[in-house]
């Protein structure tokens, strides 16, 4: 058995879910089992804050981070940060 967390921080909402897990659980088994109200939706999920798929193998005390989608583009503001200049 491997001992991992489920996480998904917004800015309006926090959950956090401790599992034991099956060796060779996946990212998308981890979801799975979490049962957090949304956390299927997500656009991307991390392991540790690196991008990760679904079939990503799960290692103990691994942290998978569902993420919410973007509010905008990086590289539009970017160049609109530079227009403004």
């Amino acid at each position: 058995m491997i001992r991992v967390e489920v996480v998904l921080a917004w800015p309006d909402r926090v959950e956090s879910r401790q599992l034991e897990l099956a060796e060779g659980a996946t990212v998308a088994d981890a979801i799975a089992a979490a049962a957090i109200d949304g956390g299927g939706n997500c656009p991307a999920v991390a392991v540790h804050g690196l991008l990760a798929k679904g079939s990503q193998a799960l290692n103990d005390g691994d942290r998978v981070e569902l993420l919410r989608p973007l509010l905008a583009d990086p590289k539009d503001n970017r160049r609109r940060r530079a227009g403004a200049r």
